[in-house]
């Protein structure tokens, strides 16, 4: 398993990453277990979570994805062998049982990670994120600007001291983004600088066969700034190999079971969906795999966050670290992008 710096902290992460946001919903607590322990088999230690999980968010299953994690971590123990992320809500998204409508101040901040920690059976996280801004912004489906007035926004500074108070405390190691912009990320830096506040060390946001948005701004800050991207949904909830295609329902899938990700059904996604499973059937590749290895490759990537509802899944998608992808492959794909662009932002 390859390994990759986490930014500036210190702290080195795997390629792959273990994401848990099915456990709760789609995987009972002895399913997680199952798979929290194949992939540090595999030599997966990074392991991604977030407060508001399991997805879809609901108030009777809120913090179950965690408190997973916390009971296999105290089943197990060592703890110093995993790097373990997890997120604090942003305001908005229907979330009102979240602590009466979740903000980015100091106090819900302050509140959060302690009652994550408390879930997570830890007394620290290695890197906590903020799981989508608070202003608005082009995130989750939308690729354009519009401006809109704000007057009840916490600032980043308060946030971002917020923050600092709790690494100072040793209760965070490192801070990260989620859902973030081009311009987010470089004012979140350039506060760092100017007030002495934690550096963010990542941006967690979605990075697919179908959705490359993250190329156009984003790529050059993870270069010249040392904040590499965390990818997430990189097989698009599974689109990408090609299970859903021709209007196949497989059942138990996530998108059989749930319509919230529509946007990676659109005609648009399915015509370039087919294109790329038929280039890996045409390189004799395992499409899924060949989605997430190219993933793998991209050099502004930090770690590449794999999720799975079995044990099988879980094995196809780490068989993908060990796939390296042909130049022929690599300008089959090219040659769809610029026919196809993001069509699932």
């Amino acid at each position: 398993m390859q390994r990759r710096p986490l930014g500036d902290s210190g702290i080195s992460v795997s390629r792959l990453c273990l994401g848990t946001m099915t456990f709760g919903e789609q995987n009972s607590e002895a399913d997680a277990h199952a798979q929290l322990e194949r992939a540090l088999d595999a030599g997966i230690d990074f392991i991604d979570t977030a407060e508001m999980y399991p997805v879809p968010p609901r108030a009777e299953t809120q913090g179950r994805t965690e408190a997973y994690i916390g009971s296999w971590l105290k089943r197990r123990g060592r703890r110093d062998d995993i790097v373990l992320a997890s997120k604090v809500a942003g305001p908005g998204r229907n979330m009102d049982y979240l602590r009466g409508g979740p903000r980015l101040d100091r106090q819900h901040i302050r509140t959060a990670l302690e009652e994550s920690l408390a879930r997570l059976n830890t007394d620290y996280l290695d890197l906590y994120q903020l799981h989508w801004p608070e202003r608005g912004a082009n995130y989750f489906g939308k690729l354009d600007y519009r401006h809109q007035d704000e007057p009840d926004i916490t600032p980043l500074e308060e946030t971002l001291t917020a923050l600092k108070e709790q690494v100072d405390a040793g209760r965070i190691r490192a801070i990260g983004l989620s859902n973030e912009t081009a311009w987010g990320t470089m004012k979140c830096l350039q506060l760092a600088e100017r007030l002495g506040l934690p550096r963010v060390v990542s941006v967690q946001n979605p990075y697919s066969l179908l959705n490359r948005s993250y190329e156009i701004g984003l790529a050059e800050v993870s270069h010249r700034e040392n904040v590499g991207l965390l990818a997430y949904s990189p097989l698009a909830f599974g689109v990408l190999s090609g299970k859903y295609l021709d209007g196949m329902k497989p059942e138990g899938a996530r998108l059989t079971l749930f319509d919230r990700f529509q946007r990676y059904t659109s005609a648009r996604a399915e015509e370039a969906t087919r294109a790329y499973v038929d280039i890996a059937r045409r390189f004799d590749l395992d499409p899924a795999q060949m989605a997430l290895a190219f993933v793998n490759s991209r050099p502004f990537l930090t770690s590449n966050i794999i999720g799975a509802t079995t044990l099988e899944q879980l094995e196809r998608n780490l068989a993908s670290e060990q796939l390296s992808l042909s130049d022929e492959v690599i300008e089959a794909i090219e040659t769809v992008h610029q026919r196809l662009p993001n069509p699932s932002p």
